[in-house]
């Protein structure tokens, strides 16, 4: 597949690009990309959650009631679950959610989304750019010149640029991510993917087989 790149003025400026299609043109395998996005949001949560158990509750420990002829639950002292304010039973306790993948299943993951992107012709390249301020109109007008302002996207490059990721900080649909950042929860999540020549040749480089 054949693109055009373009500059930050959205016009084109007649060099093309060929994605290479042991990436770009592979079938996607749902699976692999469903474990990344799985490990990913696993690999987010905190697993902080706690609540205690009845040992951890304070209060007094005698027994409420006599064993037999209450005409109720048999319960024990104060701290009992079935009571207001008493322990809670097989509740949260802090863990690790987060688990590993094969790096080969990885970055078959990657590849498979890049591949859905290139399918819905969700994929602009843009010439190496900066900006000579960190100014967030220079990046939405950016945005605006290549026509999706409107669209959540993400901006890949290939080495920090301090300009560039200030600019769109404050963007709400915008983000700005280095060639390593980029994986397949981003790529799904984003609307349209934006890639510098330079990223496009780096990201090539890291995937292809």
């Amino acid at each position: 597949m054949e693109l055009s790149v373009y500059n930050v003025k959205g016009q084109e400026t007649g060099r093309k690009v060929t994605l290479n299609d042991s990436i770009f043109g592979i079938e996607p395998n749902d699976h692999v990309i469903y474990l990344a996005v799985k490990q990913y949001m696993a690999n987010n949560r905190q697993g902080t959650h706690k609540s205690k158990e009845r040992s951890e509750i304070s209060g007094s420990t005698k027994k409420l009631g006599r064993q037999k002829g209450g005409g109720g639950a048999r319960r024990g002292d104060i701290n009992s679950p079935v009571l207001v304010g008493g322990a809670r039973v097989f509740g949260p306790q802090p863990r690790d959610y987060s688990f590993k993948l094969n790096k080969k299943v990885k970055k078959l993951a990657r590849k498979s989304a890049l591949a859905y992107k290139a399918k819905e012709n969700a994929i602009i390249v843009v010439e190496n750019f900066d900006f000579e301020a960190p100014k967030t109109k220079d990046y939405v007008a950016f945005t605006e010149n290549l026509k999706v302002s409107d669209k959540k996207n993400v901006l890949v490059l290939s080495e920090p640029n301090k300009n560039v990721s200030l600019s769109a900080k404050n963007l709400q649909k915008s983000q700005v991510l280095l060639t390593h950042e980029l994986n397949t929860y981003k790529i799904l999540d984003a609307k349209c993917l934006l890639l510098t020549e330079a990223a496009l040749a780096e990201l090539e480089n890291t995937l292809k087989d």
